[in-house]
């Protein structure tokens, strides 16, 4: 993915990000910690290298004006249109599974993911 995406000055978690706002829209920089399971600061980095390629805009919420709205600029949307399709990552990495083993897997790892996650908010109490 990486060395795919590094002639386009892109890395993994930009690609994520322009990856939300192409598909989803406009999203509030907050619900990309848990969507990409990083943390706050990381996310403003991202964000914050993607604002100043051009490719991602800020805008104040209206709602509450501590929050950002991100979305793509048309930049980021052309950039987007260009870039190549990942899907052979997939077919790499699951062809000959069958669609229940990966179902099984990823609801496994997610479950998996969720208790670790529970355990750590635990001890940081």
């Amino acid at each position: 993915m990486e060395e795919t995406l590094r002639p386009h000055g892109l890395g993994a978690t930009q690609w994520y990000v322009l990856h939300q706002l192409a598909h989803d829209g406009p999203t509030m920089q907050r619900e990309l910690i848990p969507l990409l399971q990083i943390e706050r600061a990381t996310v403003s980095i991202i964000v914050s290298a993607l604002v100043r390629k051009g490719l991602v805009e800020q805008v104040v919420d209206t709602a509450d004006q501590r929050q950002k709205r991100l979305r793509l600029t048309p930049a980021g949307t052309a950039l987007w249109r260009e870039l190549p399709d990942l899907g052979f990552i997939q077919e790499a990495a699951f062809s000959g599974f069958s669609d229940a083993e990966i179902e099984t897997t990823s609801r496994v790892l997610k479950a998996a993911t969720q208790r670790l996650n529970q355990r750590l908010k635990g001890k940081m109490k």
